[in-house]
């Protein structure tokens, strides 16, 4: 990808995401709130938090498209980094799970995101929970830091991929792993989607196939490499509409492209 347009992309999900942040809650201000498929009241890719402890409402603004602390096997005492921590809600999930000896370190790039982070850290008195501003693609933390990396549909916003699997295995200890939940295709989307800087916001453009996603978490060094979680995305006609006519949303529909995965690994 080209230099000009990764620093494009990523000014629009800057944008983006930081009008979510100083909107209401679940957001439908913006590209990301109903229609873009992550993001807000109507992402089609949630997963429900109902029962998790250490869940708080005002810190989750919809915008996931899996549970990756389900899946992190994370231990009392872990140091957890969260990549993409928005409003805080994977960090404090993860703080319940690591306890009060553990540390909780979340990284976003949006400015907006990381004052509402940390004004609901302050509400809920965590002293063992920071968050950072910063890009994950040079994610600001030393090496071999953190027992356990999570994130939750946050790299498919990323331009070059293989560049934060890279600094995943920078900062992770030895025998450390990550969990990580993201959308990802298996086939080929329409070009009228791809090129869309509103479904690229909305997790769905800026997507690559499986077996290249898994390709750079091997290149990157990981091991045991493992699938925890994979299902079908189904992109509402409502959405579709707004790229597609009715001949081009049937023959998508015909071959969906789009599925959310959690992968599992270890350095």
């Amino acid at each position: 990808m080209a230099k000009d347009t990764g620093v494009k992309l990523k000014k629009i999900v800057k944008e983006t995401y930081g009008k979510i942040a100083a909107g209401n809650k679940k957001s439908k201000s913006s590209c990301c709130g109903s229609g873009c498929g992550c993001g807000g009241a109507d992402n089609f890719m949630l997963e429900s938090y109902d029962g998790l402890k250490g869940y708080n409402f005002d810190a989750d603004l919809g915008l996931g498209c899996g549970l990756p602390t389900n899946f992190a096997k994370i231990k009392k005492g872990d140091t957890v980094v969260d990549l993409g921590s928005g409003a805080g809600n994977d960090c404090f999930v993860a703080r319940a799970q690591a306890g009060e000896k553990g540390k909780i370190i979340g990284i976003d790039f949006t400015p907006e995101m990381i004052e509402k982070a940390k004004k609901n850290a302050k509400k809920l008195k965590f002293s063992n929970v920071e968050f950072i501003y910063g890009d994950i693609e040079k994610i600001p933390l030393s090496s071999n830091l953190s027992d356990v990396v999570i994130s939750n549909c946050v790299l498919n916003l990323v331009p070059d991929k293989q560049a934060v699997f890279k600094e995943i295995y920078r900062v992770l200890k030895p025998n450390g792993h990550f969990s990580v939940s993201d959308v990802v295709l298996n086939g080929d989307l329409p070009e009228k989607i791809k090129s869309a800087a509103e479904m690229y916001a909305g997790c769905v453009s800026g997507a690559v196939k499986k077996d290249v996603y898994l390709k750079c978490i091997k290149k990157a060094g990981f091991k045991n490499i493992t699938i925890q979680k994979e299902k079908n995305v189904i992109i509402p006609d409502k959405d579709l509409k707004k790229f597609l006519n009715g001949e081009e949303i049937t023959a998508y529909k015909k071959s969906p492209s789009v599925i959310s995965i959690t992968v599992y690994a270890e350095k």
